[in-house]
């Protein structure tokens, strides 16, 4: 079993008993290469997703956590995809493109980061890989991680969460600048209909 197998195993009973988890629409979840496209409001939103879906996944992670050794080794067993925000990474993407045509499971948070106003611009990031790889999109909302670690605290606290899963959006693969920013709405606006805005 990989570290994240038995991470999974261990921490997740814990992480939906904290955030009394509730999950609707694990069924959508499809086999294959997919990129997995959620809100970002919490920095607990990574452990409510890997407790919610039932696959391994890949998430793309802010490189700053590689500075710190043990950090590092720990993501990169794990599988994680070091990004340099705003700044167009294209390791990054190209990393993210070699593990969807292995057939991962692949993570994005179009926000990038948990600061700032909720409606915070989305990066086109996911919808290019998709539009690359010809993976789909799957909208999952996560609802209530703020209420469990809000940006600029430390301490987290009970609280219910809800991760609510849409059904995939299939892409046909076009690497057009307007086809990007077309897919990034249209996922945006599913996520947000999941979260119930």
């Amino acid at each position: 079993m990989t570290l994240y197998g038995v991470l999974r195993r261990s921490v997740s009973p814990v992480v939906r008993a904290f955030g009394r988890l509730e999950v609707d629409g694990a069924g959508r979840v499809p086999a294959g290469p997919v990129v997995v496209v959620a809100n970002h409001d919490s920095l607990t939103d990574p452990f409510f997703l890997g407790a919610a879906l039932d696959r391994p996944l890949r998430f793309l992670t802010k490189s700053e956590l590689w500075r710190y050794r043990l950090v590092g080794r720990l993501l990169d067993e794990l599988g994680g995809i070091p990004v340099e925000r705003a700044r167009g990474d294209l390791t990054a993407v190209a990393a993210a493109g070699r593990a969807l045509t292995e057939g991962a499971a692949v993570v994005v948070f179009p926000q990038g980061t948990v600061l700032g106003p909720a409606d915070r611009p989305w990066q086109r990031g996911a919808a290019r890989l998709a539009l690359t790889t010809g993976a789909p999109l799957l909208p999952v909302a996560i609802v209530g991680a703020a209420n469990v670690l809000r940006p600029g605290t430390r301490v987290p606290r009970p609280a219910h969460v809800r991760v609510v899963i849409g059904p995939p959006i299939v892409v046909e693969q076009a690497a057009t600048i307007p086809a990007a920013r077309d897919l990034t709405a249209r996922v945006r606006e599913a996520v947000n209909s999941l979260a119930g805005h």
